[in-house]
């Protein structure tokens, strides 16, 4: 296509990352912005062999599933990109891409997943911000966008949208951000730092510019929190993962478990004491601490070992009895090729496998079906209500 070229197409489905994928003289065309089943004019943007990208310009016949955003910073802002979409149809198209990744990448067709919902609204606890400083933070001022020094990554450049409001945030978040609008100092860019993470979730609101350590009740249980520290940013779908874990290990208890990416302990704490001893594994070395602390207000730290290590570093020193139980929680990345290779062969009868990218988890997944695991279990927590990410369980037995 010559470039700038303005064409119409049809758009098919939401594809993996939110855009629409529709064909244009045969080759897949992603039109971010745009609906499933919604003709539109579009403009090249972007043109590779196999595919091209294309800025919506406008559209000729909605889709039924279109609906008005409710944030004013959509489109600007990159937290969100399927605000457009009633949540419903959102659910539908991500297990569509869910599936849809087993068969492309894994090669194998997966069982049918169990979906669990999430609060569309208000649902995120934890968000990182960026800081707005020179020029950029004079234009924000002027602009009367917002009284605050920070913001969140743009959409299409990199640059920082100042905001006063976040309607995906929890009250918390949200207050915390009306209040620095206003002139108030409710969220303080710690010095020196460009990107800072904020949580709040019952009344707890923790900051790297401010409080940074608090505590959190998930289900009836308390657990220390770091701000600078990793941790779920939708609680409530957080202890749906927990309870529907526990159910899980329950039927592999007894004899060794290990939690690899443990982070700072969540799944452990909740999952230690089916079993008589426990290895955790964490080469955050700040993070595992705090696990130590948390288990031991469980009562399960006594049986428990922590290893600053990562996964493939355990798993290449690993030796004594054998684990009747993992759980895996590892980054966008996946699994590196050694350690789904030697699960493949030295995993144990039982793997619950968490993850933030269905690409990923296929690919893993493939290696782990050719090593004797049957995946016996799919199923996707709605963490991220708005946006095109996806969160994961996949249950392995062998």
């Amino acid at each position: 296509m010559a470039e700038d070229a303005v064409f119409t197409v049809r758009v098919e489905e939401i594809a993996a990352g939110g855009a629409g994928l529709a064909r244009h003289g045969g080759k897949p065309v992603f039109v971010e912005g745009s609906a499933p089943g919604e003709l539109v004019a579009c403009r090249l943007s972007e043109e590779r062999r196999s595919w091209a990208r294309a800025e919506l310009l406008e559209i000729t016949e909605a889709s039924p599933e279109r609906i008005e955003p409710r944030c004013g910073r959509y489109g600007l802002c990159g937290g969100c990109n399927l605000q457009h979409i009633r949540y419903e149809a959102q659910l539908a198209a991500k297990t569509a891409i869910f599936k849809t990744a087993f068969e492309r990448i894994g090669g194998f067709s997966p069982p049918e997943p169990a979906v669990f919902p999430s609060q569309p609204w208000e649902y995120r606890n934890r968000m990182q911000f960026h800081r707005i400083s020179g020029k950029m933070q004079d234009a924000a001022w002027r602009g009367g966008e917002n009284g605050g020094a920070f913001g969140l990554k743009a959409r299409k450049s990199g640059g920082v949208v100042p905001l006063a409001d976040c309607p995906i945030a929890d009250p918390g978040i949200r207050e915390a951000l009306r209040q620095s609008a206003e002139g108030g100092a409710a969220i303080i860019p710690p010095p020196g730092k460009d990107r800072f993470t904020v949580y709040a979730r019952g009344g707890l609101f923790l900051s790297d510019g401010g409080k940074r350590r608090g505590q959190v009740t998930l289900l009836n249980r308390s657990l220390t929190l770091d701000a600078g520290l990793f941790f779920q940013s939708n609680g409530a779908m957080l202890e749906r993962l927990i309870v529907d874990l526990r159910d899980i290990a329950a039927a592999g208890a007894g004899g060794l478990m290990a939690d690899l990416y443990c982070g700072v302990g969540t799944f452990a704490c909740f999952l230690a004491d089916l079993f008589p001893r426990a290895e955790l594994v964490e080469k955050n070395k700040s993070a595992l601490a705090l696990a130590r602390e948390n288990l031991a207000k469980t009562g399960a730290g006594a049986a428990a070992e922590c290893f600053a290590l990562s996964g493939d570093d355990w798993a290449a020193r690993k030796t004594g009895a054998p684990c009747i139980f993992i759980v895996v929680d590892p980054p966008r990345q996946g699994l590196s090729p050694f350690l789904s290779a030697w699960l493949a062969v030295k995993g144990p009868p039982l793997l619950a496998y968490v993850s933030c990218d269905p690409a990923t988890l296929a690919r893993d997944g493939g290696i782990l079906r050719r090593g004797g695991y049957e995946l016996a279990e799919l199923r996707l927590y709605d963490f991220y209500p708005q946006t095109a990410h996806i969160e994961s369980l996949a249950v392995f037995r062998k």
